[in-house]
């Protein structure tokens, strides 16, 4: 196959996970609410976890071939995306409201959740048995959204899907479930198989690959929801979509593929050129988390110091996200 094919493989892999994730999180809210499922689990487990599948698919493929850098990569770019371009960009063009009590919690949960992911790194493994820890906070994390839930008496976080059970809308949404996950597993390999084909042809480590091209893919749900909510002027919906992404990245996405890899997920060492000199260093250890980190100590700790997501913090995560990418390109490229 020519390297046309690959890249338009790529893109159609992307267009494929997108579509994919559509239907399956429609369908999956419908067939929650017809079986009786509460609204507030509705709006807690399932869109939460629904919306996170691309990165899910992507990370736990990559860690079954043993492409742990594409795994990792996905993960750790799908968070300085979400976080530098995606809310540094929607702060920008207009400056975010928060609801203080709920940004702090979410927030401060996600730099712990980041913490810990640094932590259980420095030995340059994840282990199954880390992965535990993973999704012990995963489940924290589901316990902290139905409480918000509850309390803040919210109905759910997407718009209401119809309920009835017709046997033409029974068949409609069935359809669009089983349709749903197998767009969102062929997507997924798509994008494992041509993004390391394209690393291999352009000459980069997988882990770059995955960090803005596969990464940037996964992240166009998150994308295309905050250029909405900026023109709806809802800028807050983003916030904590934001938020709920970058935090199950970590422990849903990371916590389960790290049982799927045989010795868990090794973080492997990348050669990068410093001067004239080269070095080999574990590049997710000592970059790509560590620069993750700092975005969004910055995004949550300048937030609750404003009260509000204002054009100085969106500047400076954004500045931050295109220098990142200045680094990798100047290091690898």
């Amino acid at each position: 196959m020519g390297n046309l094919g690959i890249v338009l493989l790529f893109i159609l892999g992307v267009a494929v996970i997108i579509k994919g994730g559509d239907w399956f999180v429609e369908s999956a809210v419908w067939m929650a609410k017809v079986t009786g499922v509460p609204n507030v689990l509705i709006g807690a487990t399932v869109v939460s976890v629904a919306t996170t599948l691309p990165e899910l698919l992507v990370s736990s493929i990559a860690t079954y071939q043993q492409y742990y850098d594409v795994a990792i990569g996905n993960v750790v770019g799908s968070m300085v995306c979400n976080t530098g371009l995606i809310l540094g960009l929607t702060a920008v063009l207009a400056p975010i409201k928060l609801q203080p009590v709920n940004f702090a919690i979410k927030g401060n949960f996600m730099v712990l959740c980041g913490i810990v992911l640094l932590f259980l790194s420095k030995d340059t493994i994840i282990t199954s048995g880390e992965g535990n820890i993973l999704i012990l906070l995963f489940l924290v994390y589901i316990i902290i959204n139905i409480i918000e839930f509850k309390s803040s008496g919210r109905q759910q976080v997407i718009e209401d899907v119809s309920s009835n059970k017709d046997s033409d809308d029974i068949k409609t949404n069935v359809i669009k479930f089983i349709l749903g996950a197998a767009f969102i597993v062929l997507g997924a390999r798509l994008l494992v198989n041509n993004g390391v084909a394209i690393a291999e042809i352009i000459g980069v480590p997988e882990q770059i690959i995955s960090l803005t091209l596969i990464a940037l893919g996964t992240s166009l749900p998150e994308l295309t929801t905050a250029i909405s909510s900026v023109i709806k002027r809802h800028e807050g919906i983003s916030v904590g979509n934001i938020l709920g992404a970058n935090i199950l990245d970590i422990v849903m996405v990371l916590g389960v593929s790290s049982k799927i890899g045989d010795s868990g997920m090794v973080i492997s060492y990348q050669n990068v050129m410093l001067g004239a000199n080269i070095y080999n260093i574990p590049q997710a250890l000592y970059l790509d988390i560590p620069v993750a980190l700092l975005m969004m100590m910055v995004l949550v700790y300048g937030g609750m110091f404003k009260g509000r997501i204002g054009r100085p913090v969106g500047f400076t995560i954004l500045a931050m996200y295109i220098m990142y990418m200045g680094i990798l390109a100047k290091l690898f490229i």
